[in-house]
């Protein structure tokens, strides 16, 4: 074998028989430590990984923070735009309902004046009856009776008198009778309201002093 040759076999091209299990005796085979890096090839600088990774996790925490604000804003308006929904339908279901309920206060004033009346028996006592209970059952009230103090945010004078008997303003008579749901009034109650009469008072007031200054006065003790 000439130089050359032997040169040539030396420098040839070397086969590393990587294989886990041996093909000879079928075993796995230890585990290899990692082939020192050919002399030559510089490695990356371990702190330029570093700074790379940390400006990575930076970006990364910056991108979950703006995700976050904008599912916390959506979810706000979502809350937002639920609740508005939600008063709407309420608002259009009273809405609905009052406007039924101020449909049935005739009828309801019907019942109420055949029943003053003994007009009410019979299948259309059960009927009138049965309208009361769906009426109330909706939250519909009705008010005003004979001897309530009057009260102009809920009654509706029609006929005004004077009356020795009563202390103020007073619900003599009901003359159609007031409705409301709660505290919304949907019809005041129309009444007739009496008062004392200030100038019977003012003449009181004047024949008592006119007496008093007509009397004899007493004699003087000697």
């Amino acid at each position: 074998m000439t130089d050359f040759d032997h040169e040539t076999e030396h420098t040839g091209p070397t086969i590393r028989d990587r294989r886990r299990i041996d093909p000879d005796t079928y075993r796995v085979r230890e585990s290899q430590s990692p082939a020192a890096p050919e002399p030559g090839r510089p490695d990356e600088p371990a702190e330029s990984e570093a700074s790379a990774t940390t400006e990575e996790i930076t970006q990364l925490k910056v991108a979950v923070g703006e995700r976050t604000a904008d599912l916390q804003r959506l979810q706000a308006e979502y809350v937002n735009y639920k609740r508005r929904v939600d008063r709407d339908r309420d608002l259009a279901r009273k809405g609905g309902i009052e406007a039924v309920l101020k449909d049935f206060m005739s009828v309801l004033d019907d019942i109420r004046y055949a029943r003053e009346h003994d007009e009410l028996s019979g299948g259309f006592k059960a009927v009138a009856e049965q309208v009361e209970r769906i009426s109330a059952r909706y939250g519909l009230q009705g008010y005003g009776a004979k001897g309530d103090p009057f009260d102009p945010h809920i009654h509706e004078a029609l006929l005004h008198s004077y009356d020795e008997g009563t202390d103020g303003p007073t619900c003599v008579e009901i003359l159609q009778p007031g409705y409301r749901i709660g505290d919304r009034v949907l019809r005041p109650a129309r009444v007739a309201v009496a008062e004392p009469d200030p100038n019977a008072a003012t003449a009181a007031e004047t024949g008592d002093a006119t007496e008093a200054a007509g009397a004899p006065a007493a004699d003087d003790e000697h």
